[in-house]
C-alpha cells in the first residue's frame, strides 16, 4: 500500500519540472522536503513500478489522456525548482538534509550512482561476497556491465555467491557499503582502459559461465540482461555457442543440427575454415551429403567474408536452438 508521500512523488515524476514546481508552491517547506526525499529515494534505487505509477496518475487524474512531452528530472527539481520555490539558502539546507537522510537510509546510494568503470576499479581485490552484495544492489544492466569487466575467476566466484547468497546482517552490509564507498571517493572520474574487442571477449566469458548453470537459472539471468538491454542479451545468448564451439559439440548433436543445413550454405561456411573444424563437420555428415558438399565446393566462386560469416551463423543456428532447449551435448569445453 503506497503512502500519500509516495503517491505524490510518483505523480510528480510523471510531469515535467515546471508543472511539478507549480503543484508544490502551496506546500510547506517540511512537506516539500519529505516529497523530495521520496523522489530521491526512487531515483537512487533506479527502480519504480511503471504500472503503479500509471495507477497513481489515474487516481489523481481520471480524465488525463496521454503523457507529458517533457520528462521529470530529479536533479532539476532538487536544484532550480527548490531554489525558485524556497529561495537559495533554504533550498541548499533542504538539499543537504536530503543527502544526509538518503545516505543514512540507503547505504548503497553512492555506489549505485557511480559509473561502471569506477565500480570495476573499486571492486578490484574485494572478497567475492562483497562483490556479490554490491552487484545485487545495482540495476540489472549496470550489474551485468560490471560483471562482464571483472576478472574471470572473480566473476565466477561472485556469481556463485549471488546464486547461493549468504544471510548477512545489517552491520556486515554497512561495513561492505562503507568500504566500497570510500574506495569510490578516491576513484572519482577514473576510467578503465579497454582494448578493442575486450567487451565481446568479456561477454563471451560471461556467456560460457552462464551456459554452465542450470537451464532455468541461466534463462532467468540472461532474461534480466535482455530486459535492460535487448541487444546485449541477444549477444550473450549467441556467444554461448559459436562456430569455434563445433569442436566441443558431441557427434550426435552435431549430426542432428547439420541435417537442417543446406549443402550450398555449408560449403560457403567451410570456405577457409580451420582444418580441424572442417574434418569434424565432414565426419558427421552422410556420404551422400559429403558428395553434394564436394560438388557445391567445386562450383562455388570465392565468397565474400561477410557471406562466409553469415553461412557459419546459419550452421550454428540449430546448435543454439538445441542449447536453448537444453538438448545440446558438449564435450571437452
Amino acid at each position: 500500500m503506497l503512502t500519500g508521500r509516495q503517491k505524490a512523488a510518483m505523480l510528480l515524476m510523471s510531469l515535467d519540472v515546471p508543472t511539478a514546481a507549480e503543484l508544490l508552491k502551496g506546500l510547506e517547506p517540511e512537506e516539500i522536503q519529505e516529497i523530495a526525499i521520496e523522489l530521491a529515494r526512487i531515483d537512487a534505487s533506479e527502480q519504480h513500478d511503471s504500472r503503479e505509477q500509471a495507477s497513481v496518475i489515474q487516481e489523481f487524474y481520471n480524465s488525463l489522456q496521454g503523457g507529458q512531452t517533457q520528462s521529470f528530472n530529479i536533479k532539476a527539481f532538487l536544484g532550480e525548482t527548490l531554489v525558485g520555490i524556497l529561495g537559495k539558502d533554504q533550498a541548499r539546507q533542504i538539499q543537504a538534509q536530503i543527502k544526509k537522510v538518503m545516505v543514512d537510509k540507503d547505504l548503497f546510494m553512492n555506489i549505485r550512482s557511480a559509473s561502471t568503470d569506477e565500480l570495476v576499479l573499486a571492486l578490484e581485490g574485494e572478497h567475492p561476497q562483497t562483490i556479490a552484495v554490491v552487484l545485487s544492489e545495482l540495476a540489472p544492466k549496470k550489474s551485468q556491465e560490471v560483471l562482464s569487466l571483472l576478472d574471470e575467476e572473480v566473476r565466477l566466484k561472485a556469481v556463485c555467491k549471488m546464486t547461493n547468497p549468504d544471510v548477512l546482517g545489517a552491520e556486515v552490509r554497512q561495513r561492505m557499503a562503507t568500504m566500497v564507498s570510500e574506495r569510490l571517493r578516491g576513484l572519482k572520474g577514473e576510467t578503465l582502459v579497454i582494448r578493442p574487442g575486450r567487451r565481446e571477449q568479456n561477454l563471451r566469458k560471461l556467456a560460457l559461465m552462464l551456459s554452465g548453470l542450470e537451464r532455468d537459472l541461466r534463462d532467468q539471468l540472461v532474461g534480466e540482461i535482455g530486459k535492460q538491454d535487448e541487444e546485449t542479451g541477444k549477444t550473450v545468448r549467441n556467444l554461448m555457442v559459436t562456430w569455434e564451439d563445433i569442436l566441443t559439440v558431441a557427434d550426435r548433436s552435431l549430426q542432428e543440427a547439420l541435417r537442417t543445413v543446406d549443402s550450398n550454405r555449408l560449403a560457403v561456411a567451410l570456405y577457409g575454415a580451420d582444418e580441424e573444424i572442417s574434418q569434424k563437420i565432414r565426419s558427421n555428415i552422410s556420404e551422400r551429403a559429403a558428395a553434394m558438399l564436394d560438388e557445391e565446393t567445386s562450383l562455388m566462386q570465392e565468397p565474400l567474408e561477410k557471406e562466409v560469416l553469415g553461412a557459419r551463423e546459419e550452421v550454428v543456428g540449430p546448435l543454439r536452438e538445441a542449447n536453448e532447449q537444453g538438448k545440446l551435448r558438449l564435450v571437452g569445453r
